[in-house]
């Protein structure tokens, strides 16, 4: 895939990142759900494709449902929406829709998530959610060649021997998944309860990465890295009431994949003026701009950097540097990294 290239270039440091210059900049995309990429309309179009009767009427209904108190109420309209995928091109259109925005952002290569359990939990074989996401990112990779990798993640509120399971399920189609990865609700569910399973996907080959540090404490940042061994934390912004911890994530450079918009929809800051993530930027943490689940939290890639210009007022310097960072930390091999990064 080709960088736009308009010949703007970055004049000082103290220029603040438009959303031109924003759109121009070459990114990767880390901390991407993709069920959470699922738009109202596409939601009413499969609900009715499938017969499936959803408590909202309107599109109207379903936007004044995406006002949440805490994680626990965007998880309750989430799975609510991946209910109505059912069948492999429900899964291929999904990828397929995302990759186009990728295409659109200037996001050269994504990282994604995907919860298996969601869907073979209600009778959806893993093969059929695999290969429809996987033929999806075939096709863009061959159209404009589109980067891409899969997360398969687990779900913390249910029980390490499902997470086992799920494990067990993806062994024919490890050649499919990049990694694996810990998401849904945090608060009462450590670390600690999937040693075994990480344990195992770590034998097994698998990268790891596991959410810590959203709405859980900073300890859990630390419990992740130590008793889960993960590459990688997302989200981690809670590091910030352990300023030992931040030293610490500065001196490893261990990325943190930061959601800023969902951040504050899911009320961890009031406003973005309160979020940390220039300021992690600054101390040498390798932050990178993720935008999680963009369909339910306000913003795709480009949002989130924009509302980092808003409301924080990142400059073009620290933009390229938030840019580089999610090259830095992606999986990618490094002779690909490299190629990336001299776009930059």
């Amino acid at each position: 895939m080709k960088p736009r290239i308009t010949g703007r270039s970055m004049k000082t440091s103290s220029l603040i990142a438009d959303a031109e210059f924003v759109l121009e900049l070459p990114k990767a995309e880390l901390h991407l759900h993709i069920e959470g990429s699922l738009e109202p309309e596409h939601m009413l179009s499969l609900a009715t494709k499938h017969g499936i009767k959803l408590p909202y009427k309107t599109l109207d209904d379903i936007r004044a449902a995406y006002q949440f108190d805490d994680l626990q109420s965007f998880l309750d309209l989430y799975y609510l929406g991946a209910g109505v995928l059912m069948d492999e091109q429900d899964f291929y259109d999904l990828m397929w829709r995302y990759l186009c925005r990728c295409r659109e952002e200037n996001i050269l290569h994504t990282e994604m998530m995907f919860d298996p359990q969601t869907h073979t939990g209600r009778g959806i074989a893993f093969e059929t959610v695999i290969n429809g996401f996987t033929r999806a990112m075939g096709d863009a990779k061959t159209e404009w060649h589109q980067s891409s990798g899969l997360i398969m993640c687990f779900l913390r509120h249910l029980a390490e021997e499902e997470a086992l399971q799920t494990l067990e399920e993806a062994m024919p189609y490890k050649d499919k998944i990049l990694a694996v990865g810990l998401d849904s609700a945090e608060v009462g569910h450590p670390p600690e309860k999937f040693q075994r399973v990480f344990s195992r996907a770590a034998e097994a080959g698998f990268l790891r990465v596991a959410h810590a540090g959203e709405e859980g404490p900073a300890q859990y940042i630390r419990d992740a890295l130590s008793l889960l061994d993960v590459q990688r934390i997302d989200h981690g912004v809670r590091c910030v009431d352990d300023p030992s911890l931040v030293d610490e994530l500065a001196r490893t450079k261990v990325p943190l994949t930061v959601c800023p918009l969902s951040n504050v929809r899911l009320c961890v800051y009031d406003d973005m003026k309160q979020h940390p993530i220039l300021e992690l930027l600054e101390k040498g943490c390798r932050v990178t701009v993720n935008s999680d689940d963009p369909s339910y939290f306000g913003g795709y890639l480009c949002d989130n950097f924009n509302a980092l210009a808003k409301s924080l007022g990142m400059t073009e310097q620290q933009a390229v540097q938030l840019a580089r960072n999610s090259f830095v930390a992606s999986f990618l091999p490094e002779e690909v990294k490299q190629k990336f990064l001299s776009l930059l």
